[in-house]
């Protein structure tokens, strides 16, 4: 089949982290090695995703910190960080922070909404403000201030011995122009485009003007990008489950495609009220995966990805799966390793 689209530009990848509540050193210190090996691949970015009150990582800025010094050149992401459960100054000095320990290499993903299963978690989460916190984009737009260096109090200079600056610090340069915003909608994606952000879409995606989930994405590419000031240049990054087998043993073959038999009928129709839709896992020989992502309506926009790596795999599936997405599917999709 001829290649529809561009040569891939960057490759990334992310991982959830998962732990044994007996021994979450472990887990976090596995998370850690394949970000490593991420970065002895050539992948261009590795990202982290976020889970509360669950045995996933519940602090992926601690854990990008770590990362950043066990590594030099691999970006280093967030996909994504639900703000409902941070306080936005504070998020912005962490995130600065971790940005200038990584050498200016931090990608900061976010998302609005309320924490999930708020209800339970208010009290616990917000005691006396639970029925006024905003949870809309509002509480985004003020982690971007902070961020981007907009004062956050009226107050500076010498107090005693002491030094006050009316702006979050430290101030990463840069770091404003690598913020994402991780959408699945029409109107999350005009949003992320208005407000200058990166956009990162992802394998779950609200049925809105269609119910061909390539269709879909499509279009939030497009609303993103002609609502950004960057018009076609602004970045989206793609982010669908590959499972590439080309090295994988007969044992490993048998439970990947097993893992995506089980996910599989959720891909059919749109989901629940909110009729999310999801992509079906990509699961085979590298050529069998970058033929189908060529035919990808949405992948045929976009010049980077960060592929997901499975939720409940083994170490050494996710050596395999990242070593043949690095040596196979990669350049099957004309990319070249970094470094």
């Amino acid at each position: 089949m001829p290649q529809t689209s561009a040569p891939l530009r960057k490759l990334g990848f992310v991982t959830i982290g998962l732990f044994d509540e007996a021994d979450p050193r472990r887990g976090h210190e596995s998370t850690l090695e394949i970000i490593e090996l991420g970065e002895r691949l050539g992948f261009d970015s590795a990202w982290v995703r976020h889970r509360h009150l669950q045995y996933g990582i519940s602090s992926p800025v601690a854990v990008l910190a770590a990362a950043s010094q066990r590594t030099s050149r691999i970006e280093l992401g967030t996909a994504v960080i639900p703000v409902g459960w941070e306080n936005p100054l504070r998020l912005a000095e962490d995130l600065a922070t971790v940005d200038l320990l990584s050498g200016g290499r931090l990608n900061p993903g976010v998302s609005v909404g309320p924490p999930m299963h708020f209800e339970a978690v208010k009290h616990a989460l917000y005691p006396d403000t639970a029925e006024s916190e905003d949870f809309g984009y509002g509480r985004v737009e003020r982690l971007l201030d902070f961020v981007r260096g907009t004062p956050a109090t009226d107050f500076s200079g010498v107090e005693g011995f002491e030094v006050f600056s009316d702006r979050v610090q430290p101030q990463a340069p840069g770091l404003g122009r690598r913020m994402w915003y991780g959408g699945g909608s029409l109107r999350s994606a005009r949003w992320a485009g208005e407000h200058g952000m990166n956009f990162l879409t992802s394998s779950v995606v609200k049925a809105e003007e269609s119910e061909d989930f390539a269709e879909v994405q499509l279009s939030h590419i497009r609303t993103f990008r002609a609502h950004h000031p960057d018009g076609d240049r602004a970045r989206v990054s793609q982010g669908l489950v590959v499972i590439p087998t080309d090295s994988a043993t007969p044992g490993q073959r048998a439970t990947y495609e097993e893992y995506a038999k089980a996910r599989t009928p959720r891909t059919a129709a749109p989901q629940g009220p909110a009729r999310m839709m999801f992509a079906p896992d990509l699961v085979g020989g590298s050529a069998e995966i970058a033929e189908r992502l060529h035919a990808h309506a949405a992948f045929q926009e976009v010049d980077e990805v960060a592929f997901a790596l499975p939720f409940t795999f083994a170490h050494e599936d996710y050596v395999q799966i990242l070593t043949d997405i690095a040596q196979g599917l990669g350049p099957a999709l004309g990319w070249r390793p970094a470094g």
